[in-house]
């Protein structure tokens, strides 16, 4: 399979990378050193690329993210909101619009974005951040709507918090109770392709129960 990782240099798209390339698989990987999220134009050219050299994309995780909050409602910066809306809102409207008629081409294309409980279970210090979340999930399930009628779906996987190894190095005495290992999050992504586009497709995996 074709599968592009946007945000691929950090912990969670290195695991996701290694997963899929040890199973044969081709990835390319993107992130903000070979390609700016944010440049539209740039996005379109990355998938124009891929199509003219591939076909076709099996996959796109989408890894861009980030986190900003305060410590309380009324301190809210409302800054973090703009950074937060072009790291999780942006560069997904981007990414799946360039993407979406390269999935529709796929055989069995999946689309996933890892999104958190704040979404659901807002915070007063997180407001931006659980609306920025939100946002991105309506978005996905709305890019869901538009491949119901091909062989490719769009999901979201929910998290606590992800865990990697220099995380655990680093506070070898903390728990990280609840937070999903990011090699175990691998294996969820790859899991997808083991059933059925219509069953995933539309669907809120959440990986904290």
């Amino acid at each position: 399979m074709i599968i592009l990782i946007t945000g691929a240099a950090g912990p969670t798209g290195q695991a996701i990378g290694d997963y899929f390339a040890k199973n044969g698989h081709t990835v390319l990987g993107v992130d903000k050193e070979e390609i700016d999220l944010l440049d539209r134009d740039a996005v379109q050219n990355l998938a124009a690329a891929i199509d003219r050299d591939y076909g076709r994309v099996d996959g796109v995780v989408h890894l861009v993210g980030g986190w900003r909050g305060g410590k309380t409602f009324a301190e809210t910066d409302l800054a973090d909101w703009d950074l937060l809306h072009n790291l999780l809102i942006r560069t997904l409207q981007y990414v799946s619009l360039a993407f979406e008629p390269l999935l529709r081409k796929s055989e069995n294309g999946r689309f996933v974005i890892v999104s958190a409980k704040a979404a659901e279970h807002p915070t007063a210090g997180g407001a931006a951040y659980a609306a920025a979340k939100a946002a991105s999930e309506a978005w996905t399930l709305s890019l869901a709507d538009a491949l119901k009628d091909t062989q490719s779906a769009a999901a979201i996987l929910v998290v606590k918090a992800l865990v990697n190894d220099a995380m655990r190095a680093a506070k070898p005495d903390a728990r990280f109770a609840g937070f999903t290992d990011v090699h175990t999050l691998a294996e969820v992504v790859a899991g997808l392709y083991e059933q059925p586009a219509e069953q995933i497709n539309g669907r809120r995996l959440d990986l904290t129960q």
